[in-house]
């Protein structure tokens, strides 16, 4: 294993941490199982990482090694063990949920442009490798997608892979941009949380929409 993918390797391997610690928080507030719980951190983890490979049709990485798998299952054991400490409150899954975002889409970018493909396309395979577990997720506890929200999520990850590029076109070193786009992320949401930031909302003049006639005959 050369220099880079270990390093590339080690971030999956955080990232995977904190999702999967996200996920099992969010199961044991619906009062999951422990399998169910398992599950939910487990699809949080890799899901993003899954629809990327898929797309890029490179060999899905959680196939590749069992320690994916295995890191979750010691997530769920550490949630088991210091549930007092990670279960409790909303800011722990915050903090869990941003770093695991962040490194996800640094991972997302890389390896996009490892496999030979443009900026721009590795930019969207960033926001989805940082995102789509989220939303699987969301669906699986019957919740509505961050990513739908109006929260500054999926805007987060495209300002950190803009941030990225744009420091990439200097001769810094392969880490600088890298560190660069995760602490872009995480700043945003941190802001984005504090000063409730948001996107506007898509509002529809409800008045205005055509009205059904046949609904009208039943």
């Amino acid at each position: 294993m050369t220099g880079d993918q270990l390093f590339l390797t080690t971030i999956e391997v955080l990232g995977t941490i904190a999702f999967a610690i996200s996920g099992i928080r969010l199961a044991a507030a619906k009062r999951f199982d422990w399998f169910g719980a398992y599950v939910v951190g487990l699809v949080t983890a890799i899901g993003g990482g899954t629809v990327r490979d898929v797309l890029l049709d490179i060999p899905v990485f959680w196939m590749l090694s069992f320690r994916y798998l295995a890191v979750t299952g010691l997530s769920l054991a550490a949630v088991i063990v210091f549930r007092q400490a990670l279960v409790r409150g909303m800011r722990t899954l915050f903090i869990f949920d941003a770093i695991g975002l962040a490194l996800f889409v640094v991972v997302g970018i890389q390896k996009t442009l490892l496999a030979g493909y443009p900026m721009w396309v590795a930019i969207v395979m960033g926001i989805i490798t940082g995102s789509f577990g989220g939303i699987i997720r969301d669906i699986l506890i019957n919740d509505e997608p961050l990513f739908f929200r109006k929260d500054i999520y999926a805007t987060a990850c495209l300002a950190g892979g803009v941030a990225y590029y744009l420091v990439s076109l200097t001769s810094a070193p392969l880490w600088i941009p890298q560190a660069i786009c995760a602490v872009t992320i995480i700043g945003l949401r941190v802001l984005a949380v504090h000063y409730n930031w948001s996107l506007p909302i898509l509002k529809v003049d409800e008045s205005a929409l055509p009205h059904d006639k046949s609904s009208d005959k039943i």
